[in-house]
């Protein structure tokens, strides 16, 4: 049972704080989409946005992982939710004072990006410490349902809060909710794995990670295939105001909604990823998801109503986040815990820059033309996703993972 993993005092305080976390930053993040667009009428600028959102996180990424491997992790997520904190409340007093300037937008992307890469890579190998292999599965379907409920969530109240008291007092809540995930994550108490290459320079611990993957090639393929679901995650968050707006003639209420379906959807892979790998194989199943993506987006880009686009949002929610339950955890069950944080961040470095051609590239495509092409640009994603995983696999069909 997914939920038997609470029972640990230490992943119960993690879980929540990963919920709380993940309302702050999806109520904010959303916002802002719609805060920009509402205030320039340019999906073009929310593309820039969002590219310097990934920018600022691959960034981060080409040091996060390293640095998360050579010190303690549970600190480190302490840290990062304590400077989010303050640089949210100075960005929120900043529009309070001086009014709306492109500027504090920017500036709220580039904190977003830093903050998000540093603590997904310190995150995601802080679980791998805190649960034993056999439970990894059950542990990543629970932080699946915690970003989810705490996304949709975001995502059902940012449209409704907009309208009703301002961007500004999104921002301040996102600031309580960082502050608020810091005092569970105080609470965690574990024995910290001891770190092997504590002597060595940072430049050569950061080589080591380099080559760690470079040696181990079809577990860095594998790490690609697993970002895909990422990368079109980003892709949707571009394209959805603009789609929103023209092609089912919705507000900002509806664009929320459709947020919060995503969310919806990605709240019950948590509970559906798990039993269906056990039913069929792990491989069939992340095979079976990739086809069922691949259609729905390429579906979704001719529809014109808002039911339909909430029950597009629920399948693409569905699918993208069981693709990381089950991926994750392949790839916690494949990778050395003391370079799981730089893997990751290698990972997380290419996610972020696929994301940054993406958010500039179609936005203006899509000023240019229409939001259904963005659509069917997340189905051609999702498609080479699915080819590459039936490739990878298909050379070892009878490995049910990759060996590290």
């Amino acid at each position: 049972m997914v939920f038997n993993v609470l029972k640990t005092r230490r992943f119960r305080n993690y879980f929540i704080a990963d919920i709380v976390s993940g309302f702050g930053v999806g109520m904010s993040t959303i916002g802002a989409n719609w805060y920009l667009m509402d205030r320039t009428g340019s999906i073009t600028s929310v593309g820039l946005m969002l590219s310097l959102n990934v920018i600022s996180g691959f960034l981060v990424s080409a040091f996060a992982g390293t640095f998360v491997d050579r010190w303690n992790r549970k600190s480190i997520l302490l840290w990062a939710n304590v400077v989010r904190a303050i640089a949210l409340l100075l960005i929120a007093l900043a529009f309070l004072v001086t009014g709306f300037h492109l500027e504090y937008l920017y500036a709220f992307a580039a904190v977003n990006g830093m903050g998000w890469a540093l603590y997904m890579t310190a995150s995601r190998s802080l679980v791998q410490e805190l649960l034993p292999e056999k439970d990894l599965i059950h542990g990543n379907s629970l932080i699946e349902i915690s970003l989810q409920v705490g996304m949709f969530t975001a995502g059902g109240l940012s449209g409704i809060l907009y309208k009703f008291i301002g961007f500004e007092a999104i921002l301040l809540l996102n600031t309580a909710a960082f502050i608020v995930s810091s005092l569970f994550l105080r609470r965690i108490e574990y024995t910290a794995m001891p770190n092997d290459n504590a002597g060595e320079s940072y430049v050569k611990s950061f080589r080591d990670g380099f080559h760690y993957l470079a040696e181990r090639p079809s577990l860095f393929v594998l790490g690609i295939v697993s970002i895909i679901p990422l990368v079109t995650t980003m892709v949707f968050n571009v394209v959805l105001p603009g789609y929103v707006s023209t092609a089912v003639k919705g507000d900002s209420i509806v664009f929320g909604l459709s947020d919060m379906c995503y969310g919806i959807g990605g709240l019950l892979s948590g509970f559906l990823a798990a039993p269906l790998a056990r039913k069929l194989s792990q491989h069939g199943t992340i095979l079976i998801i990739f086809l069922v993506s691949v259609l729905n987006l390429a579906a979704i880009a001719f529809n014109t109503t808002v039911f339909l686009l909430y029950i597009g949002c629920v399948l693409i929610g569905l699918t993208n986040s069981s693709l990381r339950i089950l991926m994750t955890t392949t790839l916690m069950e494949s990778v050395s815990k003391s370079y799981m944080g730089r893997a990751t961040s290698v990972w997380m470095g290419i996610s972020l820059l696929l994301q940054t051609v993406f958010a500039t590239g179609l936005g203006v495509v899509i000023d240019r033309y229409s939001p259904g092409l963005g659509f069917i640009c997340m189905s051609a994603l999702m498609l080479i996703g699915l080819i590459a995983y039936y490739v990878l696999n298909s050379k070892s069909p009878q490995n049910q993972r990759i060996e590290a």
